[in-house]
């Protein structure tokens, strides 16, 4: 996997759109409320994006009942729920509008019991070259989970499926 310039992520759609309501009053509430209309289900863990950029994509999940198992700790579907949306945005603000991609698996373990919140961060360290994926390709996004007292109570990957959009 080579460096590919950051330009072709900066046309897609969804990271105008963070630029754009980035630069208003709660832009970044805003933004993370299009994203759950758009996809209902992340709405369930109250997430809000705090970071995107080509690359990388940062998503808190407060620490409130709806996100508590029956231990009172962040529940591990809800800490996957935010690590689908932060893979999620982070592949939509990332991959050029020329390709299409898809979650094929999810990767996690659960190590630690958590506390308060949830911070995940989704990131390439170097982006994937799009221009050589001609066929389709699956790519890990690694995922970096902490809480609010800085445990990683959760360790994990997303692979996606990125190939080609089509020729109409």
């Amino acid at each position: 996997m080579t460096t590919t310039s950051p330009t072709p992520a900066a046309t897609t759609p969804t990271y105008r759109l963070w630029k754009k309501t980035t630069r208003l009053p709660f832009g970044s509430r805003l933004f993370s409320a299009a994203v759950s209309l758009k996809a209902p289900f992340f709405g369930s863990s109250l997430p809000h994006v705090v970071e995107l950029r080509p690359g990388r994509c940062v998503v808190r999940g407060p620490g409130w009942w709806g996100n508590r198992n029956h231990i009172g700790t962040f529940h591990a579907i809800a800490a996957c729920n935010l690590a689908e949306m932060a893979m999620g945005v982070l592949a939509e603000a990332t991959v050029p509008t020329t390709h299409r991609w898809i979650p094929v698996g999810m990767n996690v373990r659960y190590p630690a019991m958590s506390t308060g919140g949830m911070t995940v961060t989704a990131e390439w360290e170097q982006l994937p070259d799009f221009d050589v994926i001609t066929t389709g390709e699956n790519i890990e996004v690694p995922l970096k989970f902490v809480d609010d007292a800085g445990v990683e109570p959760v360790v994990g990957a997303i692979t996606i499926r990125v190939s080609p959009k089509k020729k109409r």
